[in-house]
Parts: C-alpha cells; sequence; structure tokens
C-alpha cells in the first residue's frame, strides 16, 4: 500500500463500523501506507488516536497464487497489537475500497489469523472469520459473580470459550441483568477467559443476542462492537444447540446500547454434525473524519 507523499506524515481516516450512522457504532483510526513503520511507532500511534483499535494497512507479505492477499493490515489497541479483529478488519477493508485502492467485491486481508476474504460493497463488508475453536470455559456462577453478577443471573449455559480467530467467553444471563454487568479484573485474571467476557442474553425467537463485551486488551473496558466477538458467538450458539446442528443461520448481535453507541453485527455460523465450522459477520462503515498525521520520532 505505498504512495506516501511526505515521509513525515501518513494519512489516516476515521470510520465508524457496524453502525448505521455517524457516532454510533465502534469508532476505528486507519493508517494509509504504513509499511515502513516499526511496532514501536504503530503503538505510538494507537496510543495518540486511543480508540479501542487502529489499523495500519501495508502491502501483503505473503504474495502469490498461493496466498491472494490484496493487502495486509496490523491490528493495535492502545496497549498491544492483536493477530485479529473483527471491526478493524470490515472497517479497513471498506476504506480502501471507498478510496478507490481496491475494487468492491472479494478482498483478501493479511493478519495474524492468516489470509481471509471480505466481501465489500458501497454500505460496508461482510468478514469471514478463520477457523472455528471451542474450549470449555469457566464455570458460569463463578464467571457471573466476576462480572459483578449474581450467580442466580446465570441462566444454565456453559461459558464456552469460543472464537474465529479470537476467543472469547461467553456468559449467557437474564435480559433484566445484561446492563448490571462491570467486570472485576483481579477475580478474572485466573479464569481462563481468552481475550474478554461477552455478557449476552439470547431470544431465539429473533436469533438476536443482546450483548455487553469486555476486552483484557481493552484493560477490560466495554467496546462498542466486537466482530470477533459476534463470530465466536456463532461458535458458542451451535455448540449449545441454539441454532440448526448441520445447516447455516443467521442471527444478529445487538450491542453499544449501554454506551450510547448503537451497533448491529449481522451474522451467520455455519454448522456440520453440530460444530461449527465457519461465520460471517457483517456491518456498515460510516466515514467520519480524515487527516494526517506526524510519523513518532
Amino acid at each position: 500500500m505505498t504512495g506516501r507523499g511526505d515521509a513525515e506524515y501518513l494519512d489516516y481516516e476515521v470510520v465508524d463500523v457496524f453502525a448505521s450512522r455517524a457516532y454510533a457504532g465502534n469508532p476505528l483510526a486507519v493508517v494509509l501506507d504504513a509499511d515502513e513503520l516499526t511496532t514501536e511507532q504503530c503503538q505510538a500511534l494507537a496510543n495518540e488516536f486511543h480508540l479501542s483499535e487502529t489499523s495500519f494497512l501495508c502491502a501483503p507479505t505473503q504474495e502469490g497464487a498461493n496466498s491472494g492477499a490484496d493487502y495486509k493490515v496490523r491490528i493495535f489497541t492502545p496497549y498491544a497489537e492483536l493477530p485479529f479483529a473483527g471491526h478493524p478488519s470490515v472497517g479497513a477493508a471498506h476504506t480502501l475500497v471507498r478510496a478507490g485502492r481496491l475494487a468492491a467485491g472479494t478482498v483478501h486481508q493479511e493478519c495474524g489469523a492468516g489470509v481471509l476474504p471480505i466481501e465489500v460493497d458501497d454500505g460496508g463488508a461482510t468478514l469471514t472469520g478463520g477457523r472455528p475453536t471451542l474450549e470449555d470455559g469457566p464455570d458460569p456462577a463463578v464467571l457471573a459473580e466476576a462480572m459483578g453478577l449474581s450467580a442466580a443471573d446465570a441462566v444454565g449455559l456453559p461459558a464456552h470459550v469460543a472464537g474465529c480467530g479470537l476467543p472469547f467467553a461467553y456468559l449467557a444471563v437474564r435480559r433484566e441483568v445484561v446492563d448490571e454487568a462491570r467486570p472485576d479484573p483481579a477475580a478474572l485474571g485466573g479464569l481462563g477467559v481468552g481475550e474478554g467476557v461477552s455478557v449476552l442474553c439470547w431470544d431465539a425467537g429473533s436469533s438476536t443476542a443482546y450483548a455487553r463485551v469486555f476486552a483484557n486488551d481493552l484493560e477490560w473496558g466495554e467496546d462498542p462492537a466486537t466482530g470477533s466477538a459476534a463470530l465466536g458467538t456463532g461458535v458458542w450458539l451451535v455448540a449449545n444447540g441454539l441454532v440448526a446442528p448441520q445447516a447455516t443461520s443467521s442471527y444478529t448481535i445487538r450491542q453499544g446500547e449501554w454506551m450510547g453507541r448503537p451497533s448491529l453485527l449481522s451474522c451467520t455460523v455455519t454448522a456440520e454434525g453440530g460444530a461449527a465450522v465457519s461465520a460471517t459477520v457483517q456491518g456498515a462503515v460510516v466515514p467520519v473524519a480524515a487527516g494526517r498525521i506526524r510519523v513518532p520520532w
């Protein structure tokens, strides 16, 4: 992704992802032409933007017919680099297409989770996650208490640690207590919850989960829209028999409402033999700002 005109500055955009309007969803900074940045420089810029994540766009390193990558993205929170995340992937792909650097349709993103296809149209993008993973998680009653709730608030479903690139623990609770969740970092430290915890309630009638997601890499802060956790939700749904065991099922995640940044993540999960084999997450992307930022040091 070359083309930088001034070595002292880089172009960037800020977009809202999984949002139907500006100032909703999850904000993302997208830094263009970041090939020459060191890890330390990326981290300094991510801390300067101080959004939940910043995407740095580079030329692919896995070029060739067997790879098919169109670009590489490095994803940073203000505190650490991630191998993969959902809203930084969706937002980055859509920004490249909207800027005319790639054609609409299927683009292929290289990241720490491999080369992933993303379908981009005018309004947003659909991300196919990596290989589904599923592990036993903590006792739901213990996890509920670590999230500031009572053991009785859990509804009896296992708190599996599931993911399609980044694993999260899923705590199903009564709808009326979702907004009362408050993570206790000390209590969560030894529970084995992967990258974070999704506190959710599932409505089978509408195939919708109302969720709040708290991420360890955000120092247990709340995330307004989490594509990676939305993908893992599908793996968790299949494991608990809440969607078809041998079909592709659609489901929706409502997130960010408690924070005043309502987000909508439209997802599918494909299952074979009672286990998830793939998942997708789709959302809108709305541009809100553009500018130039000085390269650190």
